[in-house]
């Protein structure tokens, strides 16, 4: 419960954050007219769907597993995060398109001074918003707030480099290249569109995978195995195979061993599952994990 209201309030932080964000650069854009500043308003209006979303579904994701839900409602947020995927890539195919419509018309010459100050502002608020909300998520393990904590990151890096092409950018009436400058503002936000598209099409293909219940990344499934087997080889249990799968933000592991002799204490298997499910859980909170015996040829 308390983990829930934790989480809830980071996401409630993130949601006003980026509403006041997406309202700043709306009137900015139209200020001054930025197709970059545009640009990302419109990033972080469509991510307010998506954590208005989740408000309302993060108690979902706490309910326990039972026979009707045997992967309880994990595979909800998989679900969720594909939408925003297919959302985010749909806003910046339209969007792009519009801004190299922009570009062939001529260009847009804006006040590059005005914008560098303005993103600078973004940045250093960007960076108190996620020191907090990196407080705040302390001991929490939620993909939800990592996804979030993420998209924050990219902001402040995102807002200050804008702050520091601009910056440069006015030296570019000075330069050889000085009929760039009214194409400027056109070619930022075609860069920022190609920076983001590679983090959209990951999001979207991992939760995909998730969704089918494929094995996670292989760096995860190697660590699982070197957090597990010492334990196994204790109890003289080999392991087999590994049976990963992760549903949203929990981890399903199974772990097919065999025995070299005819039989084996229950106790043994007790102790070694508790100790298992204890080693996982201090590297990957939301996990289940169980030991299952594979006859011998």
């Amino acid at each position: 419960m308390i983990t829930e209201k934790k989480e809830k309030r980071i996401l409630m932080m993130s949601f006003i954050s980026g509403l006041a964000f997406a309202v700043i650069e709306f009137i900015f854009s139209i200020y001054s007219h930025s197709q970059s500043a545009l640009t990302d308003a419109v990033y972080d209006a469509s991510e307010l769907v998506f954590i208005a979303l989740l408000l309302f579904l993060t108690p979902l994701f706490h309910k326990p597993v039972s026979e009707k839900h045997p992967y309880g409602y994990f595979q909800i947020e998989s679900i969720f995060v594909i939408i925003k995927g297919v959302m985010m890539l749909s806003v910046t195919m339209g969007v792009s398109a519009e801004i190299i419509e922009s570009a062939l018309s001529g260009g847009n010459a804006v006040n590059n001074a005005q914008i560098s100050v303005f993103q600078l502002f973004l940045g250093i608020a960007s960076i108190i918003i996620f020191v907090i909300m990196k407080k705040w998520n302390k001991n929490l393990s939620s993909p939800t707030i990592e996804a979030e904590l993420l998209g924050w990151k990219l902001d402040i890096v995102y807002s200050l480099g804008m702050s520091f092409a601009f910056f440069i950018s006015l030296y570019l009436e000075r330069t050889p290249i000085a009929f760039v400058a009214p194409y400027f503002d056109q070619i930022v936000a075609v860069v920022v569109m190609i920076f983001m598209l590679p983090e959209s099409v990951k999001v979207l293909w991992n939760a995909i995978k998730e969704v089918f219940l494929f094995s996670p990344e292989k760096h995860v499934v190697d660590e699982i195995k070197t957090l597990c087997n010492p334990i196994l080889e204790k109890y003289q249990f080999s392991p087999v195979f590994y049976d990963v799968t992760k549903t949203g933000r929990h981890l399903w592991i199974a772990v097919y061993f065999q025995i070299a002799t005819e039989s084996m204490s229950v106790r043994d298997l007790e102790s070694a599952l508790r100790q298992v499910n204890e080693q996982v859980k201090e590297k990957y909170q939301e996990c289940t994990c169980e030991l299952i015996l594979v006859p011998g040829k």
